[in-house]
């Protein structure tokens, strides 16, 4: 850091003068959104700076802007700046900032946060891990989550974004899809499907790696289904390419909860541990009530029929002692001290089922942290 510290002076010497224009550009300094993004590219200036291999920040990559940038210090400058300090020492180990791929972070969020889903926990980190390190990948990873609202499909999804991206789930690296949110009119279908797949194309030509999620993927149209076919088939590589884009779709659906939950009940009736639940156990059956579901596209889908998803991944249901685990994890998030007693009044809040057993919470861990207010001082 001396070095840069010398140097900086020299740098801001060769800036253009205020208000002069940059090199064959008429463009005016203000436009919509400019401040956001200097500020934005600034920190992703710094990061690089601070890291280990030269960056492909897309900040640091995009046309200077004209004349005189104070947020950024003279664009090209920049530029300068970052090529003269990576020669001494290496930058971001992915080679784009925004990428972080942090593995040992997810194996621990995933094994400190997520409660009762050791099928989960395990299937994802080992799929995720394994495709990311393919240096020439022909296809993209097609992940689905299956399973009642609140065990931890979202959950799981934000972290896959969080320990994956430097900014999480509001990376441009990552897009979400809300089915009732993003595609609520059927009479608009074709122009979802073009917008869905432009937004795609777009997002992948950015950023070398994407992430793209959809929630409540049983309520997609199929005409949106069969938009997603050629992003899922396999793709002859590439041979000039050292290395191929990488893409992961997250599909999170209700759908098969029901068997997942009967198929668990039934196994610890038997008197087996919830952790020894074999992925083999439940899949047949879950596979069979997706194809068999009347009610939705997903299951008659090429995504499912011609077996583009590469895993089914369930989701069980949560008992009191998660419910309790999750109120806890409720409490330490926000700095909030707690009580055993109070870990058991909120697990004893939830509605649990079947009516005789009582054993599985009817909404998993959905609403707990709002429940915590009442036990606030």
């Amino acid at each position: 850091m001396p070095r840069l510290r010398l140097l900086l002076p020299l740098l801001l010497l060769l800036l253009p003068r205020p208000g002069a224009p940059g090199p064959g550009d008429d463009e005016p300094l203000w436009r919509e959104g400019r401040g956001q993004e200097e500020l934005l590219c600034l920190g992703a200036g710094r990061q690089c700076l601070a890291s280990p291999r030269p960056c492909l920040c897309p900040c640091l990559t995009a046309p200077p802007f004209p004349g005189w940038s104070l947020a950024l210090l003279g664009q090209q400058y920049l530029d300068i700046l970052t090529s003269w300090y990576c020669s001494f020492q290496a930058c971001c180990d992915s080679g784009d900032c925004r990428i972080s791929n942090n593995f040992t972070g997810l194996e621990s969020d995933l094994s400190v946060q997520l409660h009762g889903q050791h099928l989960a926990r395990e299937l994802v980190l080992t799929t995720v891990r394994g495709y990311l390190e393919l240096p020439r990948p022909d296809k993209a990873l097609a992940l689905s989550f299956h399973g009642w609202s609140g065990t931890g499909k979202n959950f799981v999804a934000r972290l896959l974004a969080e320990n994956l991206y430097r900014d999480g789930l509001r990376s441009d690296c990552v897009k979400t899809f809300i089915a009732t949110l993003h595609f609520p009119h059927l009479k608009y279908v074709d122009l979802y499907k073009e917008k869905l797949t432009s937004q795609i194309k777009e997002t992948q030509k950015r950023c070398r790696q994407t992430l793209f999620i959809f929630d409540e993927a049983e309520k997609l149209h199929p005409g949106l289904l069969e938009a997603l076919r050629p992003h899922l088939e396999r793709q002859a590589p590439e041979n000039h390419r050292v290395e191929s884009p990488k893409t992961i779709f997250l599909f999170l659906s209700n759908l098969g909860g029901n068997t997942i939950n009967e198929a668990v009940l039934r196994l610890l009736q038997a008197g087996g541990a919830r952790e020894e639940i074999r992925l083999e156990q439940l899949v047949s059956r879950l596979r069979a009530e997706i194809a068999e579901s009347a009610d939705t596209a997903f299951g008659h889908s090429c995504l499912v029929k011609e077996n583009l998803i590469d895993f089914l991944i369930p989701f069980l249901p949560l008992e009191y002692r998660h419910v309790r685990l999750c109120a806890r994890d409720a409490f330490l998030s926000r700095g909030l001290p707690y009580t055993e007693e109070a870990l058991d009044q909120i697990a004893k809040m939830m509605v649990y089922i079947p009516k005789e057993e009582q054993l599985f919470s009817s909404q998993g861990c959905k609403s707990v942290s709002q429940r915590i207010n009442y036990f606030l001082p």
